[in-house]
């Protein structure tokens, strides 16, 4: 008799510790884009030896305990910037390091747009991204990276 009220109680303990580790983060205005569903069931469980962890928004992603790498899909796709531009395995990316030693990386010529924000005390950003490429490279490009050669010719 004891048994039967014991394994509900022990199951509703795990259900609460699991929720324990969730992340809070906010969804970008676009993160019900269905690009972003492709993104999100490709996305690997580990980056640079950091578990993936549970978010409590559509469209985000979060590794590591703390959180060193976290991924929100569903922005706008930037049109020009004067970040720097880069390419990873065929994925342009614009990094912002006004925040170093966390890096803000955005995918460039992709809409939905994908941020990721890295902590580079705790993981290599262009370890992390290239481990993303996959997820975001299932959201076509329809543009990519320009140098100034390819605008004003040489």
């Amino acid at each position: 008799m004891h048994l039967r009220l014991v394994l509900p109680s022990f199951a509703l303990v795990l259900t609460l510790a699991g929720c324990a580790g969730t992340v809070a983060l906010q969804p970008a205005d676009d993160a019900n884009n269905p690009g972003c569903a492709e993104v999100m069931v490709r996305l690997p469980d580990t980056i640079a030896g950091a578990e993936r962890r549970t978010t409590n928004a559509q469209s985000t992603a979060a590794w590591g305990d703390p959180a060193t790498i976290i991924l929100r899909c569903g922005l706008v796709s930037p049109e020009a910037s004067s970040l720097p531009c880069f390419s990873v395995n065929g994925i342009d990316w614009l990094r912002d390091d006004s925040q170093a030693p966390t890096y803000r990386f955005i995918t460039f010529g992709r809409t939905p747009a994908t941020e990721v924000l890295i902590d580079s005390t705790a993981a290599s950003g262009t370890g992390a991204i290239d481990a993303l490429g996959t997820s975001v490279g299932s959201v076509p490009a329809t543009s990519k990276c320009l140098a100034a050669d390819d605008v004003f010719g040489n």
